[in-house]
């Protein structure tokens, strides 16, 4: 490939860098004066990011998915901006600015934003970070057994005060219930593919059919009472940090309807990873701590109802990994979609003991 790639659309338009001559420059130690270790980088399923010193620099792939668009540059700079905004709530101090990527005679530079204008041509943009301790990272922490209730308690207090701030969506009953009826259908659509031979899957995807239309009213009434908020949207183990307080990192920039969250919905979710990664005592904790806090005790119908949910999500998304033209590390896939849902399964199976015991209860039956 070229390292110049000519836009059509302008007579005159000077020559702009391929990515491939992007993805040079910023992987060569000299681009980042000062830089005294060593420069690493991690290719995600949207992003490059750059650990380089003691920042990190994340650069947006120029890609286009149905729940997301950084396929423009001026895309992929408006959600530089927004990953700003929206992770100051739950990480200050953390992200610290915006990085022009500017093309001149002279090649590739590096612009903070506060030096703008400068003589180059913009590019592209990156979002600078301060890099965190790596020994402080949630899922690290569980690896290696160092989380305590204080860890948890501490995490409590945070997310607590995030989801009593957080602007309500104003997302009706029916709304919000089509919200899941929209991922079941997305779930249907990955995890039933004949050359997937999941185990277990139509199953639990009518079993999770069954139980929405059942509790379809108590999930409207989240909505219609106000608990539905723009929260984080992925709230992962990876993705909390246990400092003191704890931060939490990379939200859902990219898809304000993916934020639109029950804050117990996303709780239970990082139940569920905390149990998949070997702490099952996290969640209860976490969810009982917060409901304390907030005021609010969801039913355990509802807790199971969501995790269901969730563990049949991560399993789709683990098996589209596989429909990337070349999948990354293919091995992994298909034993991780059948954990989880085997997971979707377990919880459905406490969702309907907890119906049937209501209803025994409500008949006078001991």
């Amino acid at each position: 490939m070229t390292d110049v790639v000519l836009n059509p659309g302008a007579a005159h338009s000077e020559p702009e860098p391929s990515l491939d001559a992007k993805l040079r420059f910023l992987r060569s130690p000299a681009s980042h004066p000062g830089l005294k270790a060593t420069l690493e980088c991690i290719e995600t399923h949207m992003s490059w990011v750059f650990f380089v010193g003691e920042r990190v620099l994340k650069l947006k792939k120029p890609v286009r998915f149905p729940f997301l668009d950084f396929s423009s540059l001026q895309s992929r700079e408006f959600y530089c901006r927004e990953e700003l905004r929206l992770n100051s709530r739950l990480a200050p101090g953390v992200y610290l600015g915006l990085i022009a990527l500017q093309a001149s005679a002279g090649g590739l530079a590096l612009v903070p934003e506060q030096h703008l204008p400068a003589p180059g041509k913009t590019v592209d943009w990156l979002v600078s970070m301060r890099r965190l301790p790596a020994q402080h990272e949630l899922q690290r922490r569980i690896a290696e057994a160092r989380v305590d209730g204080h860890d948890v308690d501490a995490l409590v207090s945070v997310l607590a005060a995030f989801y009593r701030l957080a602007p309500r969506a104003g997302v009706t009953a029916l709304e919000y219930l089509a919200s899941f009826q929209r991922e079941q259908a997305a779930n249907r659509e990955v995890l039933l593919r004949p050359q997937f031979d999941l185990r277990d899957a139509a199953a639990a995807l009518d079993r999770f059919d069954a139980a929405l239309q059942l509790h379809a009213m108590q999930l409207g009434e989240r909505a219609t009472s106000g608990h539905v908020v723009d929260g984080h949207g992925d709230l992962r183990p990876e993705h909390v940090w246990l400092l003191e307080p704890p931060v939490v990192i990379d939200c859902l920039e990219f898809n304000v309807a993916l934020r639109r969250v029950d804050p117990f919905d996303e709780i239970a979710f990082l139940a569920l990873e905390c149990e998949m990664a070997g702490a099952p005592w996290i969640g209860p904790r976490l969810i009982a701590g917060c409901a304390a806090a907030l005021d609010d005790q969801p039913s355990s119908a509802l807790l199971q109802l969501y995790t269901a949910q969730l563990a049949l999500r991560r399993a789709r998304l683990a098996m589209a990994h596989l429909l990337d033209e070349v999948p990354r590390a293919p091995q992994r896939w298909p034993p991780l979609a059948q954990r989880y849902i085997d997971r979707a399964l377990a919880a459905l199976d406490a969702l309907h003991r907890g119906v049937a015991v209501n209803a025994a209860t409500s008949r006078g039956i001991p």
